[in-house]
């Protein structure tokens, strides 16, 4: 592995995200953690160079332009590419509410970070991921967000029916066809990944998966060579169905 192969992150400061960050340093990648918060950026590259893994923050809100701007900017001027982008951040608003004590600011802001961030980073970060000769792309879905195991109830994805953060991850799915459709023609790819239920600050620690178990399928995704799958949604057991 070339290990001036460099990586953000976004929202890599904890859980699944510095995990994966975690494995793919130890693999020699150079590690990029954006994070909306610069302390808790910083504890976190400290915590990765305790390990010997070459790392730093990146400033970096995913629902601000400027700050997207900014962050390009730094890449750009610093590395002059990016070679693997992993859209991790995302939120998780809605708790237990039914249809009817969901709002639409609880809808809207979801798709702030959930959808938009991850069309904003992306669109914002393909020049330099064009500069790599082996550009990747993973964005961190669910299988909540797969119309196909939400309708079968034999799923166990089947009851949990999480309008806003469900909805969200399913444009995410939507976004990695038609990105994966426009840069068909280059040696970039991008897919969603379905990390299971992680036991992370997202769902306040329930999940039965550990961080390593979940980053496992992240890494996987963001290390294909140049004849693996592209516009795909994968789980460690192999393709989620839409």
């Amino acid at each position: 592995m070339d290990k001036s192969k460099i990586v953000l992150i976004t929202g890599g400061n904890k859980g699944i995200g510095f995990e994966t960050a975690r494995q793919l340093g130890k693999m020699g990648y150079e590690i990029l953690l954006g994070s909306r918060n610069e302390k808790r950026g910083l504890e976190a590259v400290t915590l990765l160079k305790k390990e010997n893994i070459k790392a730093k923050t990146v400033g970096l809100d995913v629902t601000n332009p400027t700050s997207i701007l900014s962050a390009v900017e730094q890449i750009e001027q610093e590395y002059g590419l990016l070679d693997i982008l992993i859209n991790n951040a995302g939120v998780f608003l809605e708790g237990n509410l039914t249809l009817n004590e969901l709002e639409l600011s609880h809808l809207r802001s979801t798709y702030e970070t959930n959808v938009f961030g991850v069309f904003s980073v992306t669109k914002a970060m393909l020049p330099l991921l064009r500069k790599s000769s082996s550009g990747r792309i993973v964005n961190l879905s669910s299988g909540l967000g797969s119309l196909t195991l939400n309708k079968d109830p034999k799923s166990e994805f089947y009851n949990v029916n999480t309008i806003a953060y469900n909805s969200s991850k399913t444009a995410v799915n939507a976004l990695t066809v038609f990105f994966a459709k426009e840069l068909s023609n280059s040696p970039i790819k991008i897919n969603s990944v379905c990390p299971g239920f992680t036991a992370t600050d997202l769902n306040g620690n329930s999940g039965y998966r550990s961080v390593k178990q979940a980053a496992s399928i992240v890494v996987k995704l963001a290390t294909i060579n140049n004849d693996g799958p592209t516009g795909g949604f994968f789980d460690d057991d192999g393709v989620v169905p839409w």
